[in-house]
């Protein structure tokens, strides 16, 4: 970028009528196929899913879901975050993630979790950059990647839930 150049990132919701962005991006970043469900949970999620826009280019997106845990705390569970290659190393990645643990400092959600294959080194260290913790390793996660298997990553947000 030129010198002194103000990077032009805005953020915009998911909803019926741009949901096949998410897709498009969701087919460029991952090797995974989302189905019907993971759309429908992106869109409930409301705020918390978002597609980021580089000068008007749909660049990235993050998409989350809420879920009830055991006794009614609700906590959020990060299903995809992704930013297209040549727009990566310009905070985008960081724009979105700080847009969800902004809502959930707000809202007081006490945990964000999410899963990364264990060789995703990049996705693992930018995560913990954040205060995210490797929490859980599951094998066979994953049916037709390689490897298998994944890491649980999770931040706990209040002062409570905070590992002693």
């Amino acid at each position: 970028m030129g010198a002194g150049r103000e990077v032009a990132i805005s953020l915009d919701g998911v909803r019926d009528k741009n949901v096949m962005q998410l897709k498009k991006l969701n087919t460029a970043l991952f090797p995974v196929r989302y189905n019907d469900k993971y759309y429908a949970d992106a869109l409930a999620s409301g705020e918390f899913t978002k597609l980021a826009y580089f000068s008007d280019i749909c660049v990235g997106s993050i998409a989350c879901r809420l879920e009830k845990k055991e006794g009614g705390a609700i906590r959020v569970y990060i299903m995809t975050l992704g930013v297209l290659a040549p727009y990566r190393g310009l905070g985008i990645g960081t724009r979105l993630l700080n847009h969800v643990l902004d809502l959930c400092s707000k809202q007081k959600i006490p945990e964000i979790y999410l899963h990364v294959q264990t060789n995703n080194e990049d996705a693992i260290n930018f995560y913990k950059k954040f205060g995210f913790v490797i929490t859980e390793t599951i094998k066979n996660y994953y049916t037709n990647i390689d490897p298998p298997d994944c890491f649980v990553l999770t931040k706990f947000t209040a002062p409570s839930q905070a590992k002693k």
